[in-house]
C-alpha cells in the first residue's frame, strides 16, 4: 500500500535524512519546518501518518499534536532530543502515540512507523471528516470549529452555512442558493436571513482571529476563504 506521510522539523538536515529513507521505501513524503506550515499542509492533503519534532517556531510539536489529535486517527509520532519524563508524558496526552529520542535511526524510524500502520490497517478505522485552514478546524462530523485551539460555538443554521461554503472554497453562493441548500423546503423566511446569519458567523470568528473566512462577492455573494 502507498502511504503518504508529513514530517515536521526544523532541523533541515534531520528533515532531509528521514525524507530520503522514506522515500526509499516508496512512502509520498510532505515536508514543513514548522506547526504552521504543517497546518497549511493538512487544510489539503490527509496524511496516514505525522512525525513531529517538538522545538519549533510559532507552533511547537506538543501544541500542534494537541489542536489536530481530536480531529484524525491518523498515527502522531513525536521526536526530541528533550527525553524527561515530563516531557514524553506532555507528549502523550496531547495525542501521541509514541515518542521517539533524538538522535534518530532513520531505518529504524521507519521500521516503527510501518509496525503503527500496520496496526492502523488491522483496526480498519476510518478518517474522522475534517478540514483544516489555518488556524481555523472544521469537524464535520462532530459539527464542530475551533480556531487557534478554541471553540466556536454555532447554531445549527450558522454550522450549515460554513459546512457548505467551506466545503466548497473558492466557489461563489448567491443568497438565494444558500438559502434553498440550507433552509431548503422547510424554510419560512426570505434570503435575507442569510445576510443576518453570515454576520453572526464573522462576529463570532472575529473574536478569535483577524482572518476574513467567509468574503462578500460584491453583487454576486459569498464564498470561503481558506
Amino acid at each position: 500500500m502507498h502511504y503518504k506521510i508529513l514530517i515536521v522539523d526544523d532541523d533541515m538536515v534531520q528533515l532531509l535524512v528521514l525524507q530520503d529513507c522514506f522515500e526509499m521505501m516508496g512512502y509520498t513524503v510532505l515536508t514543513a519546518t514548522d506547526g504552521k506550515n504543517a497546518l497549511d499542509i493538512l487544510a489539503v492533503v490527509q496524511p496516514d501518518v505525522i512525525l513531529l519534532d517538538v522545538m519549533m517556531p510559532n507552533l511547537n510539536g506538543i501544541e500542534l499534536c494537541k489542536r489536530i489529535r481530536e480531529h484524525i486517527t491518523c498515527p502522531i509520532i513525536i521526536i526530541s532530543s528533550y527525553t524527561g519524563k515530563e516531557e514524553i508524558l506532555r507528549a502523550f496526552a496531547a495525542g501521541a502515540d509514541e515518542f521517539i529520542k533524538k538522535p534518530v535511526d532513520g531505518e529504524i524510524v521507519v521500521a516503527q512507523i510501518d509496525a503503527h500502520l500496520r496496526r492502523e490497517e488491522r483496526r480498519n478505522h476510518n478518517v474522522i471528516s475534517a478540514r483544516f485552514f489555518g488556524e481555523l478546524i472544521i469537524d464535520y462530523a462532530k459539527r464542530k470549529i475551533t480556531i487557534a485551539g478554541k471553540n466556536i460555538k454555532l447554531s445549527k443554521k450558522e454550522f450549515d452555512i460554513v459546512e457548505l461554503l467551506s466545503r466548497h472554497k473558492g466557489l461563489v453562493f448567491d443568497r438565494e442558493r444558500i438559502y434553498d441548500k440550507v433552509w431548503g423546503l422547510e424554510g419560512e423566511g426570505d434570503s435575507n436571513t442569510v445576510t443576518e446569519h453570515i454576520s453572526n458567523i464573522r462576529a463570532k470568528f472575529n473574536k478569535h482571529t483577524e482572518h476574513n473566512y467567509i468574503e462578500t462577492a460584491w453583487g454576486i455573494g459569498y464564498k470561503f476563504n481558506g
